[in-house]
C-alpha cells in the first residue's frame, strides 16, 4: 500500500528540504518505488539538489495544463550513478528502485498564476487538484512512497498537502522561537489532522550540545558516545514533551555539509557519512511507524 509522507515546518531554514531530498534518495536505493513531490510552490527548491530541467511543472497541473504523466521527470538515474561505481553495494533489491521527481516552478509570473492571477484558484478546487494529483501517481506509477515537500507555516499549500498525507514529519530546529511555534502548530493543525488517522512525528535537526565534525564524531571514545546518546535522548524528551509530539530522528548539526553553500544528496554523493547514517535510520524508522 502506497503510503504518503510530507515534510513541513513551522518556518523556513530548518532543513526541511535536505531531509526530504535525502529522505526519498535512501528509500530509492532500498528498492523502492517513490515520487518526490515539490509543494513548497512560493519558494520551491528540490531543483537544485537534481539540476534538471522538467518538461512540465506542478504549477501546470494545478492549473489544468499538463496531465500527471507530463510533470513526472524520472531522476533514477541520478540515484544510482554513484552506486554503479560500486557494483557490491546495489542488490537485487536496490535495483527494484525507481524515483520521479515533480519540479514546482520558481518563476514569479508562474507563482502568480496559482496564487493571486486572473487564473486564481479556489482552496476547495486546490484540495480536490491535490487528492486526484495523490490517486494519479499511485495508480499510474504504482509507487510505494509520495515525499511531500511542503510550504512552511499554515499557507494553503501546506494544509492541503498535510491533508492528503498519512505521516506528517514536522521539521524544526532548536530555537526558542522554532520550539514556542511549532508547539502552536501542532496544537492548531496537527491535531485535527491525526484525529482523522495520519501520524505525525518531529524531526530535529541541526540539534546543538552534541555537535561536532563527523571525522571527530568517529573517532570518539565508547565512553563519550554513550554521552553523546545520553544527551540525545534528552533534548528528544524535552522537545517531545513540550510539543506534544513523538521525535522519530534528532540529528546533530554537520556543519560540513548542512552549511555548504551548494546543496547536494549526501546520502548519494558522501553515503558513509554520519548525515547520510542518520538518514537511512529515518528511513527504516519510518518504514516501522507506517
Amino acid at each position: 500500500m502506497t503510503k504518503c509522507i510530507a515534510f513541513h515546518s513551522y518556518k523556513g531554514g530548518t532543513g526541511k528540504t535536505t531531509i526530504a531530498c535525502n529522505f526519498a534518495a535512501a528509500l530509492v536505493k532500498k528498492g523502492y518505488k517513490v515520487f518526490l513531490l515539490d509543494l513548497d510552490v512560493s519558494a520551491p527548491s528540490i531543483q537544485a539538489y537534481f539540476e534538471k530541467a522538467p518538461k512540465r511543472w506542478v504549477n501546470d497541473f494545478l492549473i489544468n495544463e499538463a496531465d500527471v504523466e507530463d510533470l513526472a521527470t524520472d531522476l533514477t538515474d541520478v540515484v544510482f550513478e554513484h552506486e554503479k561505481k560500486n557494483d557490491s553495494s546495489l542488490n537485487e533489491n536496490s535495483k527494484n528502485g525507481k524515483l520521479w521527481v515533480g519540479f514546482c516552478n520558481p518563476k514569479k509570473e508562474e507563482i502568480y498564476k496559482i496564487e493571486g492571477g486572473k487564473e486564481e484558484i479556489s482552496k476547495m478546487q486546490l484540495l480536490r487538484k491535490f487528492i486526484l494529483l495523490r490517486e494519479q501517481l499511485i495508480s499510474e506509477f504504482g509507487v510505494d512512497y509520495i515525499i511531500i515537500d511542503t510550504s512552511p507555516g499554515i499557507r494553503y499549500w501546506s494544509i492541503n498537502a498535510l491533508a492528503v498525507a498519512d505521516i506528517l514529519f514536522l521539521t524544526l530546529k532548536m530555537g526558542d522561537l522554532d520550539i514556542d511555534g511549532t508547539k502552536k502548530m501542532a496544537d492548531d493543525i496537527y491535531g485535527s489532522l491525526t484525529r482523522f488517522g495520519a501520524k505525525s512525528y518531529l524531526i530535529l535537526n541541526r540539534v546543538a550540545g552534541f555537535c561536532a565534525p563527523h571525522i571527530i564524531t568517529k573517532s570518539l571514545s565508547e565512553n563519550n558516545t554513550s554521552v553523546l546518546v545520553q544527551q540525545e535522548s534528552n533534548v528528544n524528551d524535552r522537545i517531545s514533551k513540550t510539543v506534544g509530539m513523538d521525535v522519530i530522528s534528532a540529528i546533530p548539526c554537520y556543519c560540513d555539509i548542512q552549511f555548504s553553500r551548494k546543496e547536494f544528496l549526501t546520502v548519494l554523493k558522501h553515503p558513509d557519512h554520519p548525515f547520510a547514517d542518520q538518514i537511512k535510520r529515518l528511513s527504516e524508522d519510518a518504514q516501522v511507524k507506517v
